[in-house]
């Protein structure tokens, strides 16, 4: 597929996508939710990609909403854009149907893919990064900045709230307080703060930034089960929302025998006790253990 606001790499087994509407700041479109939606649906299809990198093109990372159609931007009815399949949630007595499809955020319908999403995510975040900006990350793996970067959760300055599913992740990464603080004071701030807070894990020179997440995404890729780093990456962030260690021990039970009895355990301690590079052969897209996915699907209701 050919994309028009996106761009989508892949380079010895890291798939870059690269936010691409410079001219912009690469500022986020219904358009550009669709293409990410479907570059993640890509990746995951695709057992040669081991891990994904999200950057933007030009001096941004991504400015927020596409501001262009003014005082409407959030006014979904009033948007041209929004697609006309989804229908109307405004019913005919004048209340509205709060469970309509075309009641749901798009900003949400990203990071809810980027959760479900097999493969380590890193952001790089070259730029400023403000509103859907910052919290497209949130649902992202580890979060590594420019020293130029900026970031603010401005919703309260726009009149709105929170979205991109952001009051889920934002405390969970950062804290409740600080998370408050950010979101009640809509103020935009600079990369150092962001580590301070949590926000991000590294801050790298401007040349340095892609160098140093392809970095981490070559040790990822070079030394780990693909399967593994999957169903890792899903027992971290469900097991983190759980109300008892009960619940994660039966999901780790599972997963560490499920495992064990792979060619990939094998790989994995014989390549070491030979003092050798490991070569997993056990693949994403058909070795998933017969307990996954363990969770229910979540509708939107």
């Amino acid at each position: 597929m050919a994309y028009s606001t996106i761009k989508y790499d892949v380079s010895e087994n890291i798939l870059t996508l690269t936010l691409s509407r410079p001219d912009k700041l690469n500022a986020f479109t219904g358009e550009m939710m669709m293409e990410m939606v479907d570059a993640f649906d890509r990746a995951d299809a695709d057992d040669d990609i081991r891990a994904i990198i999200v950057t933007g093109e030009g001096r941004a990372f991504c400015a927020g909403a596409d501001l262009s159609a003014g005082a409407k931007t959030f006014d979904y009815e009033k948007r041209a854009d929004r697609p006309d399949k989804q229908g109307n949630p405004v019913q005919d007595d004048g209340s509205i149907n709060w469970s309509h499809e075309a009641v749901r955020d798009g900003g949400g319908l990203l990071t809810l893919r980027i959760y479900e999403c097999l493969k380590p995510v890193i952001a790089a975040i070259n730029g400023p990064a403000v509103g859907i900006g910052v919290t497209m990350q949130l649902a992202m793996d580890i979060r590594m900045a420019s020293e130029t970067a900026k970031f603010g959760f401005v919703f309260a300055r726009r009149g709105i709230v929170p979205e991109a599913c952001s009051s889920w992740f934002l405390p969970r990464i950062v804290g409740i307080a600080k998370a408050l603080e950010w979101t009640y004071t809509g103020r935009v701030f600079d990369a150092k703060e962001a580590l301070a807070g949590g926000l991000v894990t590294s801050l790298h020179a401007p040349d340095d930034l892609l160098p140093a997440a392809r970095a981490l995404a070559r040790e990822i890729a070079d030394n780990t089960s693909a399967v593994s780093v999957a169903l890792t990456r899903q027992m971290l962030w469900r097991n983190a929302a759980t109300d008892h260690p009960m619940e994660a021990h039966k999901i780790d039970s599972r997963a560490i025998y499920a495992r064990g009895r792979t060619e990939d355990a094998k790989e994995g301690v014989v390549s070491f006790l030979e003092k050798r590079p490991a070569k997993y052969p056990n693949k994403v897209s058909k070795d998933m253990p017969s307990f996954f996915p363990w969770w229910p699907k979540r509708d939107y209701k």
